[in-house]
């Protein structure tokens, strides 16, 4: 999508900017609006993988499946009637590991977008299991499934960053600042420049606290930064960045670019906060009532 000619400058995302940058249309059945694949969700810690999921599903996926440790697999699967929930196996302390990873291969394979973060709660766990989800990639190549990352499988990526080439350019990553820190390792404090590092260094697109970047296009006259226009500060709530990466991630699915998700599921994101401070105060409204908000707020950006 061409927007300017100054690429480090930021494109601010407007109602008007996304109403030029319409969604994919909802297609006829469930398998045409894509499949995402959620991994995460510790014993402790299940309702991350929940709330990315149904963000997910709120932003018009049509096939959600979540992968969560599996003495609360089932618990997840009632929670959310509409997903598909397999366990995997943990430790002793309720972490998911980076085994049988077997389990989900079907799913794998079949997504359009795969997630990886909300509720995983061991850093070095995390990196084992991303390490397994890469090996048991066959293609080894660009091509497959979008991958969003979030929460600890970020600081994971960190230590893996010379062993990820295959998911090199199909990679989202949605960091708070302090996490976009850890990605490159230094204190940020330009975060619009800092999330433009990210993307180059990851040959990625990074969504973080309304900034949203890509890697240099091929063409010098297309954005690859943006700056979203709303949003309130209620978003600080406790599950809101599950809420976001989810919605990513729906919309990935949809057959949306990378770009366009983030841009659209950041915008939708901060929208809804806006809706839901001025119907029930600035503070105190639930990371699960923003993903609420979400079929409204595209109708009304989609007509």
């Amino acid at each position: 999508m061409s927007t300017h000619s100054d690429s480090t400058s930021p494109t601010l995302v407007t109602p008007s900017l996304l109403r030029d940058w319409p969604l994919p249309a909802p297609g006829d059945d469930k398998y045409s609006r894509g499949a995402v694949l959620v991994i995460g969700g510790a014993r402790s810690t299940p309702g991350a993988a929940l709330l990315a999921g149904t963000s997910a599903l709120r932003a018009g996926a049509g096939k959600i499946t979540l992968a969560v440790a599996e003495s609360v697999a089932a618990q997840v699967g009632v929670a959310l009637p509409e997903c598909g929930s397999i366990g995997l196996p943990e430790n002793a302390d309720g972490s998911v590991t980076g085994e049988g990873l077997h389990r989900i291969s079907s799913y794998v394979e079949r997504a359009d977008a795969i997630l990886v973060g909300p509720g995983l709660d061991d850093l070095e766990l995390t990196e084992s299991l991303l390490r397994a989800l890469l090996e048991q990639e066959e293609s080894g190549t660009k091509g497959g499934p979008a991958v969003v990352l979030d929460a600890f499988a970020l600081a994971g990526l960190v230590k893996m960053e010379d062993e990820v080439a295959p998911w090199r350019g199909r990679l989202i990553l949605t960091p708070n600042p302090t996490e976009a820190g850890i990605l490159l390792g230094r204190d940020v404090e330009d975060l619009g420049g800092a999330v433009l590092d990210i993307a180059e260094r990851f040959d990625a697109v990074v969504s973080c606290q309304g900034f949203i970047a890509g890697p240099s296009p091929a063409n010098s006259a297309e954005s690859r930064l943006w700056k979203i226009t709303t949003g309130h500060g209620g978003l600080g709530t406790s599950g809101s960045g599950d809420v976001l990466a989810g919605a990513i991630a729906g919309l990935r699915a949809r057959g949306t670019s990378d770009a366009q998700a983030a841009c659209w599921g950041t915008h939708l994101h901060a929208a809804a906060a806006d809706r839901l401070a001025s119907k029930l105060g600035p503070l105190g409204f639930l990371a699960r009532e923003l993903a609420d908000q979400l079929p409204a707020l595209m109708l009304e950006l989609n007509t």
